[in-house]
């Protein structure tokens, strides 16, 4: 790669940066911190480059051990985290499959068993064993249990207890509850119809009127909202987005405006995405902005307008995770000077290989030895488990009536 491959020229960087403002509030401030950390990180990068011209590098070893010691041992930090325990399993296995690590059978069935504990009697997954069944641990569970990939695995999933949950937190409108009881937002029609899709279990039934619920969601800016009303946000349109393609229904919304807002949250400066207008720099969004990109170039390509490479700055993206979201001792961090943490590195390297791959193209900034596995952009686990699970549970038979 040449040397101004990696880096946008320094100076005009600093040109776009966020000018002083004499009315400065706490959001621009903020602003301007991240600015001047990300432009040291790239300032210093530009330096290192006259040593070695291979930079950026993925530090794949120090994440895979990163990865793998979290396995087995987590720190107290992730004690607030005791009620998304299949959250931790998926963002510790998704991640390490697609930097080609195989664990062995003996992992693979512990952590089977494991999440076979957080299901419960009712159906679904709690966020850990004996806990409440809800949708986000359940979807986290059926990815964790497909990325596992084994028969064993496979069977864990209790599909007509499943299906029984799925059912008794549909709401009358076509939106899901997280539970029984508990809050309506966007996040539940997507978790709700990707573990029903991928388990078969969905039905005509489960998804009435859920298409148009999920429309009515989409704001003036473009983006989705978690429920109708509220602020656009990159998590909750890549749900809207996602479960409309699940159901075959994307053509419902309006493309176009979702397009703009899309590439309008991608940093000038920074290269990464920002989650809502405003609103700082976040390496998660590499994948819940970026992840709805090959969606939209499926919705594009109904209509003959495949796009020849992607909508938005691939390479600006891999510069921000590259150079400044990686923690030198593994895992990857929200922004410069944050801690790591699985959540983040789950996302950042799903952005980065969403970004690496364009249909039948690769786009890998650095050497060859950065390149990521790809994901499946609709459930954000491989493209091969994904089809391997897929077609296990699509030769199982399914009687709604019987549930």
């Amino acid at each position: 790669m040449e040397t101004e491959l990696i880096l946008r020229d320094i100076i005009s960087i600093r040109s776009s940066a966020t000018p002083a403002d004499t009315n400065a509030t706490k959001t621009t401030q903020e602003q301007i911190l991240v600015e001047e950390n990300v432009l040291k990180k790239y300032e210093d990068l530009h330096t290192q480059l006259r040593v070695n011209s291979d930079l950026p590098e993925l530090l794949k070893e120090q994440h895979k051990k990163f990865l793998s010691d979290s396995l087995v041992y987590l720190s107290s930090n992730y004690e607030c985290l005791d009620a998304s325990r299949p959250w931790i399993c998926y963002w510790i296995l998704h991640p390490l499959s697609l930097l080609g690590v195989r664990l062995d059978d003996g992992y693979k069935s512990r952590i089977a068993q494991f999440l076979g504990k957080c299901q419960s009697s009712s159906g679904g997954f709690g966020g850990g064993p004996g806990q409440y069944p809800h949708l986000a641990p359940t979807y986290a569970a059926v990815n964790a249990l497909v990325i596992l990939g084994t028969e064993e695995a496979y069977k864990v999933i209790d599909r007509s207890k499943l299906y029984k949950f799925l059912k008794s937190i549909k709401q009358p409108d076509g939106s899901f509850a997280m539970h029984i009881g508990g809050e309506i937002d966007i996040r539940g029609a997507y978790c709700a119809l990707s573990v029903a899709s991928m388990t078969n279990i969905m039905t005509d039934e489960l998804v009435d009127n859920t298409a148009h619920w999920i429309v009515s969601c989409q704001t003036y800016e473009g983006g989705f909202a978690g429920c109708p009303g509220l602020e656009a946000h990159g998590g909750y349109a890549f749900c809207g987005l996602a479960a409309l393609v699940i159901l075959n229904k994307g053509h419902l919304c309006h493309t176009q405006s979702l397009l703009r807002w899309l590439v309008q949250k991608q940093m000038r400066l920074e290269g990464g995405f920002q989650g809502r207008t405003n609103k700082l720099v976040d390496s998660c969004y590499s994948f819940w902005q970026g992840g709805a990109f090959p969606l939209i170039y499926s919705l594009l390509a109904k209509e003959g307008l495949t796009p020849k490479g992607h909508l938005f700055d691939e390479r600006a993206l891999q510069e921000y995770i590259l150079i400044c979201c990686q923690n030198l001792q593994g895992g990857l961090v929200d922004k410069p000077g944050k801690p790591r943490d699985a959540y983040h590195t789950c996302y950042s390297l799903s952005g980065l290989s969403l970004a690496q791959h364009f249909l039948n193209q690769k786009q890998v900034l650095g050497t060859y030895k950065n390149e990521l596995a790809s994901t499946h952009p609709l459930y954000n686990i491989r493209p091969d488990l994904a089809r391997k699970a897929l077609l296990y549970f699509h030769g199982l038979q399914f009687r709604s009536a019987d549930m």
